[in-house]
């Protein structure tokens, strides 16, 4: 099984672990410490949240500065437009900022916010019946 590891600067661990606790992510221990949080997204995704300090290990150059820039979006996919606004509702409260508006096209909706570091997440629910191919569609391909 491939795993991927997303590593993300944070100002503050604990106020990170905090804020992504609150949306409902849990922490595996056995690869956090006091300047580091493995966040669980799915069993083989996993957010490395690590204080600047902990990620200039891992670099060269500069951090970069999501106040003058996206450095990157990360987009989670979420099982109804209910939990993409649930999950929205839930990072506002716990300290996120308002990204873009929602983008809703009947098929797909999503919306997207701001961690308390500036780090852009998205969360978006896709209707599987006008995502996947209908029998005829594969049958036309086979």
């Amino acid at each position: 099984m491939r795993m991927i590891f997303v590593n993300l600067p944070v100002k503050d661990v604990q106020a990170s672990r905090r804020f992504f606790g609150a949306l409902g992510f849990t922490f595996n221990e056995q690869f956090s410490s006091e300047n580091s949080a493995a966040m669980r997204i799915e069993e083989n995704i996993v957010a490395m949240l690590l204080e600047h300090a902990r990620f200039r290990d891992f670099i060269k150059g500069d951090i970069s500065d999501p106040a003058k820039g996206v450095e990157v979006l990360t987009c989670l996919s979420a099982g109804s437009r209910a939990e993409v606004e649930d999950t929205y509702a839930k990072a506002i409260a716990a300290g996120g900022k308002p990204w873009m508006p929602p983008q809703d096209h009947s098929f797909m909706y999503g919306t997207s916010f701001q961690d308390l570091d500036g780090h852009v997440w998205e969360f978006v629910w896709m209707d599987p019946a006008a995502v996947m191919p209908t029998e005829e569609q594969l049958a036309e391909h086979a």
